[in-house]
């Protein structure tokens, strides 16, 4: 196991053995989470000469990725009001009813003395009020202004469909429009390439942050390249190694975008459709099922990684297939292919039926993000793992490292009672064994998420819950 820093820096490098990003030959760097778009509802790489580097870990759920982004180049009606009647020979005197206008304005004078009356009283019982953009009253820096949502999104049900219901043909002709290749050309004429998605008309792309790292090499160009075979060069709108998305905009107006679909809402087992350009061959498709959900994936180095609570999937995918979108049988992208697994040691050579793909909810928000604001942000804890332990779950660091304490002074976990020394079992009761495993859970929830910590201290377990803070991506 690794450190991980508090909040900016809750990360754990990528060692040889574990997941690393889909693509070629670029290495993935650190992510932010983010904004929001509209999206239609459907009718029904790094560099060629990049290695990944993996984390190690024995832990049965991981595995050795490498990237796939990149190859060398080339009515509502009025009630009848009814009087009552009065019953024949009743001696009963008429009473005086009070009037309309009386009631209602005793109901507001008590209405106005019930709520000064509370705000008086609040301090008395802790409740505490925040101003604004002030975060929680905890201290915690949450996101406050989510992004707005402008990206076009599936209809309910998106995620299902059986094997023997699943219409190939009509997925891939709905998709294939809106699937591009994306080239990155250095001086020298080499460069990588890889995948992406028409996100909106308006010119807004989706691909992979390590697909276009090399784009920020001086004199190099980048090209999206359509389905009709016309080009346009493009601009990076915002990118995030931390969750490995990248934005893109190019100057037309007349795209036809892809719907999200909810990831949530996946299954093991149901059929997959993914769509891309392995290997510089654009247009091609390949069919699977979801093999997995919620595989820890790291991929990337020490330097730049990504964390990502990944879909696994069977389809093939393969060198050039990232950024590239993962259809479920409605045709909704419920993903974004990003990695494929290697054996230790050995550059992506082709599909071995294990890759993944970050799910499409995690992808929304991160691009909603990138093209309101032009960066991202991912969810904190505020704790230092430490690396030396070997136990059961994974336990918080009683000393200081490298100038980082074990619990960020005033975050999330030290305000919501975590010690130095208490061993993390599980999140949200999903148990964790390893840093990396901790970290991807917590980037897969939103900055102000309340998330469970169940936490053993000694002998005695307990429930945690904590407010996730906030960092911005770089």
């Amino acid at each position: 196991m690794t450190d991980t820093r508090p909040e900016t820096s809750e990360r754990v490098p990528a060692e040889s053995g574990a997941p690393a990003e889909a693509g070629d030959a670029v290495e993935p760097g650190v992510v932010e989470p983010g904004a929001a778009w509209p999206w239609p509802e459907p009718d029904g790489e790094p560099h060629p000469h990049d290695d990944q580097h993996p984390p190690d870990g024995e832990h049965a759920d991981t595995v050795a990725l490498a990237p796939v982004a990149g190859t060398p180049r080339r009515r509502r009606g009025r009630a009848r009001r009814v009087a009552p009647r009065r019953v024949a020979g009743s001696t009963d005197a008429r009473r005086r009813s009070v009037g309309v206008p009386a009631v209602a304005a005793v109901a507001v004078l008590a209405l106005l003395v019930g709520t000064l009356t509370g705000l008086l009283l609040a301090p008395r019982f802790g409740i505490e009020t925040a101003a604004p953009g002030e975060g929680s009253p905890s201290g915690a820096p949450v996101v406050v202004t989510p992004a707005p949502s402008t990206l076009p999104t599936a209809t309910a049900g998106g995620a299902s469909g059986s094997a023997g219901a699943v219409d190939i043909v009509a997925i891939a002709a709905e998709a294939l429009p809106s699937t591009v290749a994306i080239d990155v050309t250095l001086p020298d004429g080499t460069g990588s390439s890889g995948s992406g998605m028409v996100l909106r008309a308006d010119g807004y792309v989706l691909t992979n942050a390590h697909v276009v790292s090399l784009a920020s090499t001086a004199g190099s160009t980048l090209t999206v390249i359509f389905s009709d075979g016309s080009q346009s060069g493009a601009q990076i709108v915002g990118q995030t190694v931390d969750y490995d998305l990248a934005v893109l905009r190019v100057e037309r107006t007349d795209l036809v975008p892809l719907s999200l679909g909810d990831s949530d809402a996946l299954v093991v087992g149901q059929p997959v459709v993914a769509v891309g350009a392995p290997l510089g061959l654009q247009g091609t498709v390949t069919s699977g099922i979801v093999s997995a959900l919620n595989r820890p994936v790291t991929a990337g180095d020490t330097g730049q990684v990504s964390f990502i609570n990944a879909i696994q999937t069977d389809a093939a995918i393969n060198p050039g297939n990232s950024g590239g979108p993962l259809l479920d049988a409605t045709g909704a992208v419920i993903g974004i292919n990003s990695a494929i697994a290697q054996a230790s040691g050995q550059a992506a050579t082709g599909s071995i039926g294990l890759g993944f793909a970050i799910p499409a909810n995690q992808a929304r928000r991160t691009a909603e993000e990138l093209i309101a604001f032009g960066y991202a942000t991912y969810p904190v804890v505020g704790v230092l793992l430490d690396s030396s332990y070997t136990g059961e779950g994974v336990r918080v660091a009683t000393t200081e490292s490298n100038g980082t304490p074990p619990l960020t002074p005033g975050g999330p976990a030290e305000t919501a009672g975590v010690q130095p020394g208490d061993v993390i079992l599980a999140i949200d009761g999903q148990p964790v064994t390893l840093p990396e495993e901790l970290i991807v859970a917590i980037r897969a929830h939103a900055p102000g998420d309340v998330v469970t910590l169940t936490v053993r201290e000694g002998g005695t377990e307990r429930e945690v819950a904590v407010t996730l803070g906030s960092e911005r991506s770089e």
